[in-house]
């Protein structure tokens, strides 16, 4: 076969190639980009309605990263048809390889469980300042994965959501009051009945101390080693809770040296014997 011959049948067979799977090639492009478009399109639009329709925050980002993930998947599929891959057993490719993946990332469809279950439950939402697996900070963002938490001095923390719904956690927002409790020693010799009467004083000239469910507790609770120890329990809104704990301490502080009682401290009394 002379030279001719085999650049003729090289040119034949690729046009027929070309003639045969270029134009699907194309058409999977084209497809994958109209696609592609059309999903961000209904997936803003999606998230747009939810917030119309006032969904919980804590419920929109998890149901547009679903609806997203769910969408590419539908695509993926109507391009490789467009190629012309059998789908029949593409699909049973597919889920053998869905199983296989599966068992390998168990604690990532461990996670997708826990964040379906606290969006089902809600034992906290977007804005609640939470304790959970070590860390505390108000909850930014609940995804289908993980839940993002922004602290106090302003770090970013990213939990798995299998863990949450499978450990204990303490909520702090959930309820609209919260109690503070706090512990002043004075000292032996110092009269209990003053010592406690400026306490109420402290206690009922704070506004933002409430009397429900309680009015504000003060007792003598134990005669501790260097000082008598007083307890002291006042409800408050739960947005008020720091800066009563905070002002509290530092008025008892200034009171009690204004009415001349003792704020005990750890002291030791060194002896020194000489022959």
């Amino acid at each position: 076969m002379d030279v001719n011959n085999i650049w003729e049948t090289v040119t034949t067979t690729g046009s027929e190639y070309v003639t045969a799977y270029g134009f699907k090639l194309v058409s999977a492009i084209l497809v994958w980009i109209i696609g592609s478009y059309i999903i961000k399109t209904m997936n803003n639009a999606f998230g747009k309605a939810l917030e119309k329709s006032k969904t919980d925050d804590s419920l929109r980002p998890f149901l547009k990263s679903l609806i997203g993930a769910l969408l590419k998947v539908v695509l993926v599929i109507t391009v490789l048809s467009t190629l012309g891959i059998e789908m029949t057993s593409f699909i049973a490719i597919l889920g053998a390889a869905g199983l296989a993946i599966g068992m390998a990332m168990s604690g990532t469809l461990q996670n997708f469980a826990g964040g379906v279950m606290i969006l089902i439950f809600k034992p906290y939402k977007v804005g609640d300042y939470i304790d959970a697996q070590g860390h505390a900070g108000t909850v930014r963002e609940i995804q289908i994965f993980n839940t993002i938490l922004k602290t106090p001095d302003n770090k970013t923390i990213i939990i798995p959501n299998g863990g949450l719904s499978n450990s204990s956690m303490v909520n702090y927002s959930t309820e609209p009051t919260r109690r503070v409790d706090f512990t002043f020693g004075i000292g032996y010799g110092d009269s209990i009945e003053q010592a406690k009467e400026v306490l109420l004083n402290i206690l009922k000239n704070d506004d933002r101390i409430i009397n429900e469910p309680a009015e504000p507790f003060v007792q003598v609770s134990a005669l501790a080693d260097s000082s008598v120890n007083f307890t002291v329990r006042v409800w408050v809104n739960s947005g008020d809770y720091w800066g009563v704990f905070f002002d509290t301490n530092a008025k008892v502080y200034n009171e009690f040296n204004k009415a001349g009682i003792n704020i005990p401290f750890p002291q030791m009394d060194v002896h020194v014997h000489k022959d």
